[in-house]
């Protein structure tokens, strides 16, 4: 690395690659950039790994894990016999403390960064012209790095704070004051029916505290089919959990420990915490886009199929990749790691496939799960495709009848009835997501419809409602 000045507060340093953000995409990418040979500057002003790790998928799955332990205790009464079990949030606060983020401590990660060759920097970083960027640490010094190959921005998302009059100042919670809870609460609203509010509604309903789902459009995971929001409803009434849809949060109070939340309706609900669910801000705001041609006010980077930003009727700007949430193709884990290693052939120049988003599969943790790849039927009408649909409910399977208790479920199928292949596919009830594997392939190499039916599926197996669901499409 070459310094340029020593003294003042600003110094410039020349280095191959700057990767700004350190989410599990960024992460990768800067790891496999230093292994192979270039003098990389990782940047990161909060956790290397980023949202994931430490307020996201694992220690929420951790929390979903231990809610659908005591469900499925819950169930043995008519399977095996009587049950008593007494829910304690203790083990899980543990598990996630020490097993899953260290205290939320990056130590572990910022090693591991090291170790493959990258220099890990804690600051805030922000583009400064093209392959440039100044680093501001937390006492203010500043470095600028000139860049020989480039820039890769993943600068992530952060909880959605909405306008609603007197939240701001309230001790309100979002997903990462959630996985860091000590206690229930008595009882709680959450805000936002989409995979974060759901996933944690049922997880703190499941440790006893009484739950209301307070949601602005007509349904839960109004990104999922129809179907699958009904399921997710009927099983929350199961349950005990209250759902308010096409209603919406108007103002907030908190006075002597208790949350006072008006709806549009004039409803008051009154609760001992708030979770606000409400969506995601991407972190675009001060990041120095102006500097490079793109739009700042923006709520996401255009980038071309290598990953390589492009501004409105622009080609790439140069020596400037995006992956992650901001790049709008889904704000998941699996779809940042997969931009990640395009954008990795691309810096390194080697060869490999273009990015595509036709089959990106996703998956709720909810019990049951909710999983689903490429297009919903309604996305596929208004793409004018040639539709049909097969599905079938998975407790009429023979798995289904056999598991009993907690087998509540669906297979459904979206077929491109001119080309005979499967465009989308949703699989929930239990291992929904592991389901959805086979679904994911079919949609992504496009297999025939008639390949798939010419299969033998192993009985009896959930993923075998697959073959009802395509037999249903001749209905």
């Amino acid at each position: 690395m070459t310094n340029g000045a020593t003294d003042g507060a600003v110094q410039e340093q020349q280095v191959d690659l700057v990767v700004i953000g350190l989410g599990p995409g960024g992460e990768a990418l800067a790891t496999a950039c230093a292994q192979a040979g270039l003098e990389v500057v990782a940047v990161d002003k909060h956790l290397v790994g980023g949202e994931c790790p430490y307020y996201g998928c694992i220690p929420t799955k951790m929390m979903v894990r231990a809610s659908d332990s005591l469900a499925e205790a819950g169930r043995a009464d008519e399977l095996a016999g009587d049950v008593q079990v007494v829910a304690s949030w203790s083990p899980v606060a543990e598990r996630i403390a020490t097993e899953a983020t260290d205290h939320w401590d990056d130590q572990v990660a910022v090693d591991r960064l090291a170790d493959a060759g990258a220099t890990v920097v804690h600051g805030t970083g922000r583009l400064d012209g093209v392959k440039r960027v100044v680093v501001t640490a937390p006492d203010g010094t500043e470095t600028t790095y000139a860049t020989r190959r480039g820039v890769v921005l993943n600068p992530g998302t952060r909880p959605a704070a909405p306008p609603v009059s007197g939240l701001e100042g309230t001790p309100y919670w979002t997903n990462r004051d959630a996985v860091q809870a000590t206690s229930v609460p008595g009882s709680l609203v959450v805000l936002g029916g989409g995979p974060i509010g759901c996933e944690l509604a049922q997880v703190f309903a499941r440790f006893g505290a009484q739950v209301t789902v307070v949601q602005h459009g007509d349904r839960l995971l109004a990104g999922d089919e129809p179907e699958a929001s009904a399921l997710i409803a009927e099983v929350f009434a199961h349950e005990g959990l209250r759902v308010l849809t096409g209603t919406s949060l108007t103002e907030v109070a908190h006075a002597d420990g208790t949350f006072a939340l008006t709806l549009d309706d004039g409803q008051v609900l009154h609760a001992d915490q708030l979770l606000v669910a409400a969506g995601r801000t991407p972190n675009l705001d001060g990041i120095g886009l102006e500097t490079v041609g793109l739009d700042p006010s923006a709520r996401s980077i255009e980038v071309d199929d290598r990953m390589r930003a492009t501004g409105a009727g622009q080609g790439p700007v140069e020596g400037l990749w995006v992956v992650g949430d901001v790049t709008g193709k889904g704000a998941y884990t699996h779809v940042s790691m997969y931009q990640s290693a395009v954008a990795r052939r691309d810096v390194l120049g080697e060869d490999g496939p273009a990015a595509a988003y036709h089959a990106v599969p996703h998956a709720t943790f909810t019990d049951p799960e909710i999983a689903a790849v490429g297009m919903t039927e309604q996305q596929a009408r208004d793409a004018g495709l040639s539709v049909r649909t097969g599905s079938t409910k998975l407790q009429e399977s023979s798995r289904g009848f056999t598991h009993g208790p907690g087998a509540q479920g669906l297979v459904k199928v979206v077929e491109d009835a001119e080309r005979g292949v499967l465009v989308g596919a949703t699989a929930a009830g239990p291992g929904g997501g592991e389901i959805l594997g086979f679904l994911a392939v079919a949609v992504h190499a496009e297999v025939p419809v008639e390949t798939l039916r010419s299969m033998i599926y192993a009985y009896p197996t959930f993923h075998r409602a697959i073959e009802t669901a395509l037999a249903d499409l001749d209905a």
